[in-house]
């Protein structure tokens, strides 16, 4: 992934310092090669995922700790089409709390199984190293997804909004356990509260 810096505004609109890069490569590289096996069954991915509904923005809701992100809170992946057909994929963070230092890298992703399901990919943040990012549940309406590493020692759950309904993510976390998955490893994302009003919603499962 290439980290470029650049100058934002904080949720409070105060001004922050110049983005600096979260993720360094040594780490990126520890993605791609830690744990090319599973000791369970082969992991299982969505059958169908439709690239151009599943671009855009998401938001962290949970994931498993790594050190590359560690102190993030606040992080989002934002999926958009290269020219050259591969997805533009850029993350970002706030360092320690949600007015804290941004925290931006960018790198490539493209279809590891292509005409199969879509939902393998290969994601790539620092020249030659790249990792496998295996989306294992999706929403229908593309609402949250969880993606996985074929290891099980990666995990991510995403959503659209900032929050997700508690009786949802639970069903979620169901079938992610399913698949082998350690949830006592799952910690949840700090994401700050979302910009209109939503009385009278249900529960959500935000810190």
């Amino acid at each position: 992934m290439t980290a470029r810096s650049s100058s934002r505004s904080g949720p409070s609109g105060a001004p922050t310092k110049p983005a600096r890069t979260g993720w360094s490569p040594w780490s990126i590289a520890l993605l791609a090669l830690v744990g090319c096996g599973s000791p369970g069954p082969p992991l299982e991915v969505v059958r169908d995922v439709d690239l151009e509904r599943y671009l855009g923005r998401w938001y962290e809701i949970a994931s498993f700790p790594q050190r590359f992100q560690r102190g993030c809170v606040a992080t989002t992946a934002r999926y958009t089409r290269r020219e050259d057909g591969r997805i533009r994929v850029e993350n970002e963070c706030r360092d320690g709390s949600f007015d804290g230092e941004l925290r931006r890298i960018e790198g490539v992703a493209w279809v590891a199984d292509p005409e199969v399901t879509n939902a393998k990919l290969r994601v790539r943040f620092f020249w030659p190293f790249s990792g496998a990012y295996w989306i294992i549940d999706l929403d229908p309406e593309y609402r949250f997804a969880a993606v996985g590493h074929p290891s099980r020692d990666y995990l991510w759950i995403l959503s659209r909004t900032r929050t997700v309904e508690a009786a949802t993510y639970d069903a979620l976390l169901a079938r992610i356990d399913a698949q082998g998955y350690d949830l006592e490893r799952l910690q949840r994302t700090p994401q700050p509260p979302e910009p209109s009003s939503h009385s009278g919603r249900a529960r959500d499962v935000s810190p």
